[in-house]
């Protein structure tokens, strides 16, 4: 086996963001396990009775720095492993580390006389696992189904999103040093940078979970991360019935609307479920049809066999300049689609987006940022004007109501549920206004909160010839995620 140095960036997690880079002597601080109570230890003990005192969880001792402290001699003792025996992480089976961690971990401990019971030790075996060959605190929320966002707002206040709430989190990094280590491990990989010259970057992590990283001097109290973690199981239909988010008959009709090729426009705030309302009515579509998607960071999980997925690129640190989405619609018209995805409409884009609805790409969906049916219109028409149209209102609005069919309007509550509270049909214009005929809302009960019911406004609709199908198709059948890299 070649004799090479540990992987760069993995010493530099154990050397560099761990404080302990000035000639410290792991070996050298050994002590006997029944060696007396010390400082250190006693440091210890009181971090674990200020837990107990509080009624946490044993976990919770991670937040104790001295824990910090013995992860960190730990790794660095299996570095210096890796390093005499000529090893590169990848080539270690993971038998092999774990045993060589267990004993680290061991050493680090009685170093210091710390005691720590079964599950504490098994905790720290596994941190300074994560350490080595993952993304260290953030690899064990990463791998929480249960976990839909991940929130760095500090190096030791990590905050999840569990079911529509936010809740703080045991995990931490050591400092702001181990935390940018841990930036760099996320965009070296895919040839990015993010510095005090380009401070703020977005990207896709392996599992293709989207990740904002944003650091100083833009960022006053040090980096922060935000993750939004990549579902490898889409939500369907009937999970939404079940979540309560919209009702059988609510997402028979839209299903209908899919089928009949309507153009859906899906309108909301951040976090409102437009993605997952996406993903979920995407699988309606007639699988022999050719899609093709757009998006900034793709999202979109489409189970069709028949997908070309694109996606924006932004300027790169050697100078190559920027693929923006209004670049990549104008080529999709060329790749003879059926429809057109386009994740979200947020620029000149919009122009393009509405052109091919109209010649010739029915059935193509998108996603806006607006507070209500009446609000996306009026922002589509602002972006018309950044896509530099030049024409009066009444032109704008026209071109608008040719183009959209129906208005999905979804709404993330105070509690954190996710519910569609409007669907609406573009109608035509009536004057100078476009006009939207209703066809369900969610009626809240002022009395209970954001408690309310469903109700379905109107029978008829504007485009009753296209929704008279014979039978309403299955949506299609899963197909392997596409998010995976």
């Amino acid at each position: 086996m070649a004799k090479t140095a540990a992987p760069e960036p993995m010493r530099h997690a154990s050397r560099r963001a761990n404080g302990m880079g000035q000639g410290t002597n792991v070996a050298g601080r050994q002590q006997p396990a029944g060696t007396p109570s010390t400082p250190e230890n006693n440091r210890f003990g009181a971090d674990r009775a200020e837990a107990s005192s509080q009624g946490d969880s044993p976990p919770n001792i991670q937040l104790s720095a001295l824990y910090q402290e013995v992860k960190f001699r730990a790794l660095e003792m299996v570095h210096d492993y890796l390093e005499t025996q000529g090893y590169e992480i990848a080539d270690v089976n993971a038998a092999t580390l774990r045993q060589e961690i267990t004993r680290a971990v061991s050493i680090a401990i009685s170093g210091i006389g710390m005691a720590l019971n079964a599950e504490e030790r098994n905790s720290l075996i596994e941190d300074v696992r994560f350490e080595l060959t993952g993304l260290g605190p953030l690899e064990p929320l990463l791998a929480d189904p249960s976990v839909d966002d991940i929130l760095v707002n500090q190096h030791d206040r990590i905050y999840v999103e569990r079911n529509g709430s936010l809740e703080l989190v045991s995990q931490r990094f050591r400092d702001n040093d181990h935390l940018l280590n841990i930036i760099q491990r996320i965009v070296s990989p895919l040839g990015r940078r993010v510095d005090e010259n380009s401070p703020f970057v977005d990207a896709r992590l392996p599992d293709g979970s989207r990740v904002n990283i944003v650091v100083p001097p833009v960022m006053i109290d040090g980096p922060t991360i935000s993750i939004r973690k990549f579902k490898t199981t889409p939500l369907t239909g009937q999970d939404l019935v079940r979540m309560e988010a919209l009702t059988v008959d609510m997402l028979n009709y839209l299903a209908r609307c899919v089928q009949s090729r309507l153009n859906i426009l899906i309108s909301g705030g951040t976090g409102a479920g437009k993605t997952t309302l996406l993903n979920v009515l995407s699988a309606f579509i007639n699988p022999k049809e050719r899609l093709v998607t757009i998006e900034d960071a793709a999202e979109v999980q489409l189970r069709q066999p028949h997908v070309a997925r694109m996606e924006t690129r932004p300027p790169g640190p050697e100078g190559s300049r920027a693929i923006t989405a209004r670049e990549l619609l104008q080529n999709s018209l060329r790749m003879r689609p059926d429809r057109v995805i386009l994740g979200e409409v947020r620029g000149g884009e919009a122009v393009d987006m509405l052109q091919a609805m109209t010649i010739g790409h029915d059935g193509s969906m998108g996603t806006i940022h607006a507070n209500s049916p009446k609000d996306a219109i009026l922002r589509l028409e602002l972006l018309l004007g950044f896509g530099g149209i030049k024409a009066d209102a009444i032109s704008l609005r026209r071109q608008i109501a040719r183009a959209i069919n129906v208005i999905v309007q979804v709404e993330r509550t105070l509690g954190g549920a996710r519910r569609i509270v409007h669907i609406a049909e573009i109608g035509g214009l009536e004057g100078d206004m476009v006009l939207l005929h209703d066809r369900y809302r969610f009626e809240r009960d002022r009395s209970r909160g954001s408690k309310g019911q469903f109700v379905q406004i109107s029978h008829n609709s504007v485009f009753d010839e296209r929704l008279e199908l014979d039978e309403l198709c299955a949506p299609s059948t899963p197909q392997t995620p596409r998010g995976l890299r």
